[in-house]
């Protein structure tokens, strides 16, 4: 089984995350490879497919959802699987607006919404200076263990799907 474990990040955050998900589905057994929606030309050769992106004020980011609906046929009659990387800190975690029905129309074998990191570093001034007014925790909050077991439990799927 190949999968594709594509992802939208303004920052890196979610693109790392991505990565990891691809590298324990390879560690699982599943023939897997990351990269940026962006960057997908055709699924075609996949079996299945992890779209995942970053949250802004309780949406993804535009790209991501350009490529959901660009590729919305060709999803249809695959594995498909979203994660959002989001919430910081103790923040509350809600899925996304725009998960529920991705998750519905795309048939989605599930949805994992995990915790983000915020590196002042890597934004702009603006971002910075609205990160501040909202007093947002600032630091990496993700669950490594929480990421390998989701793309574990998405390994075990396709392996008992082949």
């Amino acid at each position: 089984m190949r999968v594709l474990v594509t992802h939208a990040s303004r920052h890196g955050s979610t693109a790392e995350v991505a990565d990891r998900i691809a590298r324990a589905l390879i560690a699982g057994g599943v023939q897997a490879n990351a990269q940026p929606v962006n960057h997908v030309g055709d699924i075609a050769g996949y079996d299945g497919v992890v779209i995942g992106s970053s949250v802004y004020f309780g949406r993804w980011t535009r790209d991501a959802v350009a490529f959901v609906e660009r590729n919305r046929t060709d999803l249809a009659g695959r594995h498909v699987w979203l994660f959002s990387v989001g919430p910081l800190g103790d923040q509350p975690r809600t899925d996304p607006a725009d998960v529920a029905e991705f998750a519905m129309s795309l048939n989605a074998v599930g949805h994992h919404l995990f915790t983000g990191a915020l590196d002042l570093h890597r934004l702009s001034f603006p971002e910075r200076v609205i990160v501040k007014g909202v007093k947002a925790p600032i630091g990496d909050f993700r669950d490594w263990d929480e990421i390998d077991a989701s793309a574990a439990t998405i390994a075990r799927h396709l392996k008992q799907a082949a």
